[in-house]
């Protein structure tokens, strides 16, 4: 079937296409590289004629949205707080964070968001993003997701973020479609395609709209000497998950440079580190239970060498979130390592990844998933890593292992959850410890500086058992 025509009857500018939205109206915009460039400036051009309109994304990249300098026309709300919505929000204090379950996200579109006609229209319908019933029940939802290139099927290609995409379609009640020619067309999976009929209007992206690069940290040293801690545990066969930063990629690296083999991935975000496993012939899937021979992936944020390696890659499956990302799913990879970053850690072993005090720096993303995952896994570990210390704004080193978390903070991960803990002075497992025991432990990978203070407090808090100390 020619489905030309179809797609020509949906073909409208931006202009044209953004006058679907009326004030009050809910307005979802594609995740990560999927977040509508062009759409967003239209909508942001009629800030003048709408009030109240809540936007909503997850993980914003550059370029900056426009809608979020009129916080009288738009809330911005970010699911997964990134830098740029981080300093968006400082600067103009119209953009806030809605935690969530990533794992989750597309339960919340198809089931939340959704009329239920069993349900009363007050209690079912919109109730995600409205408290009021009124408002609710009259708000239309309108999707915003950037695509690949139509097929000769008449799909088109998520690209590298399939996450809830398909969900939001499913359930907007308008979905307008930015085709951009540069996205790489990135291999299910499953949910990875998005056919013409489910899409309302067509606007498409210039030639030159490319995707965005995320610039590669270089590791530090302190990166590297976690990433030996981390590397002691790592053993032919298992199955890595990776997040972004100087560290991850440290372990891509050494991984690659290492006589493991036979590795999987099965991971959230698909970074530069993995094509350089990948590559290796370190990773090639081979002993996974689940998707063998595939890296299973979720989104990715890279550089231009990596969406170029992703384009028709059959190594690799694109999924919806609440595949790669849900516990028992985890769960059912043996082997499965999964290697975390985190801001702080206090002596109870509580987890701070996302916030400085209540200042919200990160979300909680998928960390809680893999976490919890890779432990229900038969063999598999948890890694929670940060550098013992920081410099703040006066120069002076402070610790980031604290005897409690600062008023105000999120605990990403709670105690009971926790694994291992890895900085540049060791790895230590915490599972099942009692409090003086994880004292003793997270003291133990401090910086030497910090050690006696910590102690100290560990004392005052009771949970220090000088009988028991260790060499530190």
């Amino acid at each position: 079937m020619n489905y030309n025509k179809e797609y020509s009857n949906k073909l409208v500018s931006p202009e044209e296409s953004v006058k679907v939205v009326n004030s009050g109206d809910i307005v979802d915009y594609g995740f990560f590289n999927g977040k509508p460039v062009i759409l967003d400036q239209a909508l942001a051009a009629r800030a003048n004629e709408l009030r109240d309109v809540s936007i909503y994304t997850a993980v914003s990249l550059p370029p900056v949205p426009e809608v979020i300098k009129y916080p009288g026309s738009f809330k911005y709300m970010d699911w997964q707080w990134s830098k740029l919505t981080r300093i968006l929000h400082s600067q103009m204090e119209s953009a806030y964070y809605c935690p969530i379950l990533y794992h989750r996200a597309p339960f919340y579109y198809r089931k939340l968001v959704t009329q239920d006609p069993n349900e009363n229209i007050t209690k079912g319908y919109r109730s995600i993003y409205y408290n009021n019933p009124e408002k609710s029940s009259k708000a239309k939802w309108v999707a915003m997701v950037q695509l690949g290139p139509m097929d000769e099927s008449g799909f088109f290609n998520i690209g590298p973020q399939n996450s809830e995409t398909s969900a939001k379609i499913e359930g907007a009640d308008v979905v307008i479609a930015e085709v951009n020619p540069n996205m790489p067309i990135c291999l299910g999976g499953n949910e990875e395609a998005v056919h013409i009929s489910r899409i309302d209007y067509i606007v498409e992206a210039p030639p030159e709209q490319n995707l965005y690069e995320a610039p590669q940290v270089p590791p530090t040293e302190i990166d590297a000497e976690i990433a030996k801690h981390v590397m002691q545990y790592i053993y032919d066969g298992c199955c890595i998950q990776l997040g972004i930063g100087g560290m991850p990629n440290m372990v891509g690296s050494l991984i690659a440079q290492s006589d493991l083999k036979n590795l999987g991935g099965h991971t959230e975000m698909f970074v530069d580190a993995y094509v350089d496993m990948i590559e290796s012939g370190k990773m090639n899937g081979s002993q996974k239970d689940i998707d063998r021979f595939k890296c299973s992936y979720t989104f990715a944020i890279g550089s231009k060498r990596m969406y170029d390696f992703m384009h028709n890659n059959p190594a690799l499956a694109s999924y919806p979130v609440d595949y790669t990302n849900d516990p028992r799913i985890i769960a059912n990879i043996d082997n499965m390592v999964s290697i975390c970053n985190a801001i702080q850690v206090d002596l109870f072993s509580q987890v701070n990844a996302e916030s400085l005090g209540a200042g919200q720096v990160s979300g909680n993303g998928g960390m809680w998933d893999f976490v919890l995952g890779s432990q229900w896994s038969k063999n598999g570990k948890s890694f929670i890593c940060l550098a013992s210390t920081y410099t703040d704004s006066n120069g002076e080193l402070r610790s980031r292992i604290t005897p409690q978390l600062p008023l105000g903070t999120a605990v990403t991960i709670p105690r009971q959850m926790v694994d291992y803990i890895v900085t540049e002075y060791g790895a230590v497992k915490l599972t099942a410890c009692p409090t003086w025991m994880r004292a003793e432990k997270m003291i133990s990978i401090a910086h030497p500086d910090f050690r006696d203070d910590l102690i100290k407090e560990a004392e005052d808090m009771k949970i220090w058992r000088r009988s028991n100390k260790i060499p530190i």
